[in-house]
């Protein structure tokens, strides 16, 4: 799991589905932060989720779960949870013109549920606490630390939203072979120029990325080819984070610097897409159990 919104989609669908309990979702959501709250946009939304209005008291996560339930509501046989990662210049899935699209935008994801009565779309927002040491000795240098203190989600309302498209989960994959062996190679860059001792071994430093990955459990019900794909992006994923940090770094000419990037650019939309393939995979799954 690589951000709040597939948490969410994943398990609420399951829930939704009758895959997984209330618990499981809260639990998934629980890795992120203990504290999770939500509010209404507008007065549409809060009329259609039941979340009051105008008042923004935050809701608790237990709210979350009825939020979706409300919007989702009974019978469906189809998966009414959908994951949107939207870019600039790709938007699938969002609908157009609206600050629901706006700020997913600005968020790089968001969960849309599709309901009898319209479509919700939800937007998470970390909420950090700044805190300073106590006393600073003006010639000593001292590190800034923000405090994650909970996660917020954002409600909006509107009609209905775009179909995502589809997502060929088979040819996600093929996709994904040329990219990881394109992230492996720029990573043997990497290596050779940290040879020298002057940056640590970026295979290290990309496991450490994986470690935070695999806190976050998928449900059981995920197909293996889904969560193969999932494993081999979130490794591209984590060569593109450490190599983008370090080519400055272990690159010698600007020549170099400049081929590197230009291998690794492509490959986040290749990993974008393999993980809405996946995700999209998954979700339907639940369903068919």
């Amino acid at each position: 799991m690589w951000c709040p919104s597939v948490s969410l989609s994943m398990w609420a669908n399951a829930w939704l589905a009758g895959a997984a309990a209330p618990d499981d979702v809260l639990d998934a959501l629980s890795q992120w932060t203990p504290r999770h709250s939500v509010t209404a946009y507008d007065s549409v939304a809060a009329e259609r989720t039941g979340l009051s209005w105008p008042d923004l008291d935050d809701a608790a996560s237990v709210s979350l779960l009825q939020t979706v339930r409300t919007a989702a509501g009974q019978g469906t046989p189809h998966p009414p949870v959908t994951l949107a990662l939207p870019v600039p210049g790709d938007v699938r899935g969002l609908p157009p013109g609206t600050q629901f699209g706006r700020d997913a935008i600005a968020a790089g994801e968001a969960v849309i549920v599709n309901g009898p009565a319209g479509s919700i779309g939800l937007v998470p927002d970390f909420e950090y606490r700044d805190s300073f040491p106590d006393s600073v000795d003006a010639e000593d240098e001292f590190e800034f630390e923000a405090e994650l203190i909970g996660l917020s989600w954002t409600v909006y309302s509107f009609s209905s939203a775009p179909p995502a498209g589809h997502f060929d989960l088979g040819e996600a994959e093929y996709e994904l072979r040329d990219a990881v062996r394109s992230a492996a190679d720029a990573l043997g860059a990497l290596r050779a120029g940290a040879s020298g001792g002057e940056i640590d071994d970026p295979s290290s430093l990309v496991e450490q990325v994986l470690d935070s990955t695999r806190l976050h459990r998928i449900p059981d019900h995920a197909p293996a080819r889904a969560v193969r794909v999932l494993e081999n992006a979130a490794h591209v994923d984590a060569i593109i984070t450490v190599s983008s940090g370090l080519i400055p770094i272990g690159l010698q000419s600007s020549s170099e610097v400049q081929l590197a990037s230009d291998v690794l650019r492509p490959l986040s939309t290749v990993v974008r897409s393999a993980r809405l393939a996946a995700v999209d995979a998954i979700l339907h799954s639940a369903w068919r159990s």
